[in-house]
């Protein structure tokens, strides 16, 4: 095989490695990601490595290039086969690898995938996964006689999801898979569960036949929240295709959104842990960071992303946090990462402990006015630009706060509205959010002033 290679210039994201099979990723590429990433484990003082892969048609091919690529540096590569990408990261605190690849394409559609990385147990992101350009491009690479192991953690995995669980009482559950991942893990898992469970679309299938597996995009969970009122069950759970982001229904088949989530599950844990730090994205409603000040916890805003996050909790020693997306990372009683299935048995847990059901739990929480996300098209040149000029123009308004940990912020009596620019894609990402109609049309009006004045056409509303 040749020592240098050349990756694709988008295939290098900030948080994971991400293209089109067949157009801008390769088994080539798999190959030459394993012989660099498999060249940093050992610079880190790793022997050994755990591999898992989706459901999609390519990821057998790629994965098993992949695994070639890191044994060819030395490393012993632990192949844990199809699974949750949570299940890969559980393999490799259980096995004591020196880090972890998921080959998976999330939530995109069938003809895309990509890899997510761990470096002993943390995440490799940003610059780290930018390094591995150059590494590439020069040939550099450990080199070694490796050896490929196939393990199987799976009855492992569901055990460690529910260690340690206080569930109290049975529940009704229907569970959306989404022909994703996590099918295969959310069988075994309510096979242990008490109560009653209704498992929609577990099987395994690339192509995707019932619905996207994206539970943030309402139409998804069209069929889970069918059969929720169908079966009168207590709530709906739903997944990605990979298994580390949850979409949640109430009884009454009303979605929970990310921030909403998280309000509900900090509740136990700040029961617990008085005073603890709750970290949630910068697009979270205003009603989660004051509903964890009210519980006595500390709210902390943080820049929107799965790595950045789980760096920021290992930073602070957070038990819990979470993003709008659906990502949730349990520090209290687990080990920190994004785990769907693991957040799945913690919710039902939280509401076995309580008498109501879980749409008196989400009616408490304030109802408020918000846009969905905004996105709209901005060049990778000029976005990060626009938003250091919408702060500089922020400088000299008045009547305003405004957080810059992840873009721009700006709250006010009214409420609030978000600029920030996209890590993975050329757009800009909006939102406002107000607890009155007119509120938020004067947000919005603000937003669309704050871009035109530094030249941008603002997005529709």
């Amino acid at each position: 095989m040749s020592d240098t290679h050349d990756f694709h210039p988008t295939l290098l994201r900030e948080y994971d490695i991400r293209g089109v099979v067949g157009d801008t990723l390769f088994e080539a590429d798999a190959r030459a990601i394993g012989r660099a990433f498999g060249t940093r484990i050992i610079e880190n003082g790793g022997t050994s490595v755990a591999t898992g892969r989706d459901g999609r048609h390519s990821s057998p091919a790629m994965e098993q290039a992949l695994a070639e690529g890191l044994a060819s540096t030395g490393l012993t590569v632990h192949r844990i086969g199809g699974c949750a990408t949570p299940g890969l990261y559980f393999a490799v605190h259980h096995l004591g690898a020196g880090g972890g690849v998921m080959v998976t394409g999330s939530h995109n559609p069938p003809n895309y995938n990509g890899f997510k990385m761990m470096i002993g147990t943390g995440p490799f992101f940003g610059a780290d996964i930018q390094a591995l350009g150059p590494l590439a491009a020069g040939g550099a690479y450990a080199r070694g006689d490796g050896a490929l192991k196939d393990e199987d953690v799976a009855e492992a995995y569901v055990a460690r999801l529910l260690q340690d669980n206080r569930i109290q009482r049975p529940l009704s559950v229907v569970w959306d898979c989404g022909n994703g991942a996590a099918g295969p893990s959310t069988e075994a898992l309510c096979a242990l569960l008490p109560g009653t469970h209704r498992i929609l679309f577990p099987e395994v299938d690339g192509d995707f036949p019932n619905h996207h597996p994206d539970p943030t995009v309402p139409e998804n969970l069209e069929t889970l929240i069918a059969t929720v009122a169908e079966t009168k069950a207590d709530l709906g759970i739903a997944f990605d295709g990979d298994g580390d982001r949850i979409g949640v229904v109430d009884d009454k088949g009303r979605i929970l959104w990310g921030d909403q989530l998280i309000a509900v599950l900090a509740e136990p844990v700040l029961a617990e842990q008085p005073g603890a730090t709750i970290i949630a994205d910068v697009k979270a409603s205003q009603i989660l960071f004051d509903r964890v000040a009210e519980l006595g916890g500390k709210p902390e805003m943080w820049r929107t992303g799965h790595s950045l996050i789980k760096t920021r909790m290992a930073e602070t020693g957070a038990p819990l946090a979470g993003e709008m997306s659906g990502h949730i990372f349990f520090k209290d009683r687990y080990y920190g990462f994004d785990d769907a299935l693991y957040a799945a048995v913690r919710l039902i847990e939280t509401l076995s402990a309580r008498a109501e059901p879980l749409s008196a739990v989400r009616d408490r929480l304030p109802e408020m006015m918000n846009t969905p996300e905004l996105r709209f098209s901005c060049s990778e040149e000029r976005k990060f630009e626009a938003v250091d000029d919408v702060k500089a123009w922020l400088a000299h308004r008045v009547g305003i706060e405004v957080s810059t940990v992840d873009g721009v912020r700006v709250k006010s009596a009214k409420g609030w509205w978000l600029l920030r620019a996209s890590n993975t894609q050329d757009v800009l990402v909006a939102r406002c959010e107000s607890d009155t109609e007119a509120g938020l049309a004067a947000l919005k009006e603000d937003l669309a002033e704050a871009l035109r004045a530094i030249g941008l056409e603002p997005p529709t509303f």
